[in-house]
Parts: C-alpha cells; structure tokens; sequence
C-alpha cells in the first residue's frame, strides 16, 4: 500500500531540513563544549532513546543477534561516528564553516562507488562520470580560496578522512553480518561509536568545560540528540520502507544546499565563490550518482542506506 503524500513529504522535509541543520547545530556545540566528549554523549543518550523505542515497541526478541552482529555494528559504528562524525566535530571547532563541512561530507556517496568499484562492483559508465566529476568538485573545495582566511587547510583535510571513513562503514556495513533489526543495529553501531568517541576524547585530553558554556551550546546539543539522532532518523527508518528509494536518496545533495543557506543566514558564515563553485559541482555530481544508480535498481541494503543518518 502507497503511503499518502502527505506523509512521504513531511518526512522528506524531516529529513532535508533537519540533517542539513545538524553541521550547524555542531559549529554551536563546539563554541563551549569539548567536541568528542559532546559527540560521546549525543549518541550514547541517543541509542538509550531509541533501544527504549524499541524494547517498549518490539520487545527484547528485537534485540537477539550473534556476538558477530554485535561487534560488526560496533565496529561500524567506530567508522561512523568516531571516524566521521568526531572528525567534523574537530573540524568545525577549528572554526572550518558548517557549509563547507556539510560540501565535503555530501562526497561520501563518491567514495562508496569508489570502494563499490575497487571491489570489482562495476558500476554504470554515468555513474563513473559522475564520480569523476564529483571529485573534481572536491579539488576545488580544498582550494584556498574555498576556505575564509584564518581556516586552516588540516580542518578542510579532516572533513575529506570523515568523509572517507563514513563511506568505508557504510560500504562494510552493507556486507557484514549485523543484527536483523534495522533499528537495533543502528543502536549498536551508536553504542560502539559513543564508547570510542569517550576514549578518544579522554586520550587526548578533552575534559569538562572550564568556563561559561552559551545556551546555545546547549540547545544545540539537545537538538541534535533528540532530533538529529532519533526524530529525523526514524523519518528516515520510514521513508525506506515507504517510498522509493530515488526519492528518499534525494537528501545527499539537499542537506549541503540546506547547511550553507542556514549558515550563511544564521551564523554569519562566509560563502566564498571559490566554494560556491566547487560545491556546485560536487552536489550535481552526487546528483548524477544518486539518479542513476536509482534508475539502475542498484538499491543498498536497508544498513547501507541508514548510515548516513548520524553523520552529523
């Protein structure tokens, strides 16, 4: 049975709206809280939110998997979240704009077609095409003149490793045993990701905010728990089994255009042209990959199409 319109849409809007505000919401938290520690506790509250959702929903048959699954979601979850989420957090609180992060990131569909390739996955010669354009795309944003002075050229290069990190756990995740529940995996891979987030924070010596931490920080903080991590994921958790996935893909190359407009109208962030134009270029070619890897059925499982909900 079709979903309404109605329904598809506002969870598109959901989607859309919501993920692209979270690289935003993330140049907020970092103005006053330790980066890796916050992402720690965003996900770990996260994944108790959403294991209740799911005890409370399914029960705890929902939980039963092997030790495998387990450790396979948590080490993709280490991938995601340590590897791509903490590195934009980083990034970001050495003052890298919210836009540009959010441009860098929307390369992760490039670089999973990429690995798909190097796996002797051949992919279609459009979707090449538009990998090889994408990455263009990705030269010009790492160009000084993409970045507002005072930026350093290291936090632009931790985006691009976030990036590629994110696109190897969603490329394993596609092909590793992981817990039958949708949901559930998801909730390990946030645990395993939080665990690593903690420890890393710690090693490198993160600690408790030493002064006054803005409200703004928190609120931050607060939206991305509770609606960057479980209300627009389950949006998303929804559109999967609800409308087709050509639509629902649309989101790679909205939630950058969504990140730049809000950061340029609500956090004074410099646009440059240099920026504008390797964005351009990076979001047609996610375009391109998206639309024609929809028009071939090349549909990822379930998992592969999850991953990019905690990025940011």
């Amino acid at each position: 049975m079709t979903a309404p319109a109605w329904k598809t849409w506002t969870a598109l809007s959901l989607v859309y709206v919501v993920w692209g505000s979270t690289y935003l919401a993330i140049a907020f938290v970092v103005d006053g809280l330790p980066p890796l520690l916050t992402a720690a506790a965003r996900f770990a509250l996260a994944s108790a939110l959403l294991a209740g959702w799911v005890l409370v929903r399914r029960g705890p048959a929902a939980f039963r998997a092997s030790r495998r699954a387990w450790v396979n979601a948590a080490v993709v979850g280490l991938l995601l979240l340590l590897g791509g989420n903490g590195l934009v957090m980083l990034a970001e609180d050495r003052d890298l704009p919210s836009g540009l992060a959010a441009l860098l990131v929307a390369a992760v569909p490039l670089f999973v077609v990429a690995l798909r390739f190097a796996a002797r996955d051949r992919p279609a010669p459009t979707t090449l095409l538009g990998v090889g354009l994408g990455f263009c795309g990705l030269a010009v944003l790492l160009l000084p003149g993409a970045r507002p002075a005072g930026v350093p050229a290291l936090a632009a290069g931790m985006v691009l490793l976030a990036s590629g990190l994110w696109s190897v756990g969603s490329f394993l995740a596609g092909r590793w045993e992981m817990p039958g529940d949708g949901l559930v995996t998801v909730i390990g891979e946030m645990a395993g990701g939080a665990v690593g987030l903690l420890a890393t924070g710690l090693l490198i010596g993160e600690g408790a905010p030493s002064g006054h931490v803005p409200a703004s920080a928190w609120w931050a903080f607060a939206y991305l728990v509770v609606l960057g991590s479980v209300v627009a994921f389950t949006a998303y958790s929804w559109l999967l089994g609800n409308a087709p996935l050509s639509q629902v893909s649309t989101y790679a190359y909205v939630n950058p255009v969504v990140a730049v407009a809000l950061g340029a109208a609500l956090n004074d962030e410099d646009v440059t042209g240099v920026a504008v134009v390797g964005g351009l270029i990076t979001v047609v070619a996610v375009a391109v990959v998206v639309s024609e890897e929809g028009r071939r059925r090349y549909v990822p499982t379930e998992r592969q199409g999850r991953l990019r909900s905690s990025a940011t």
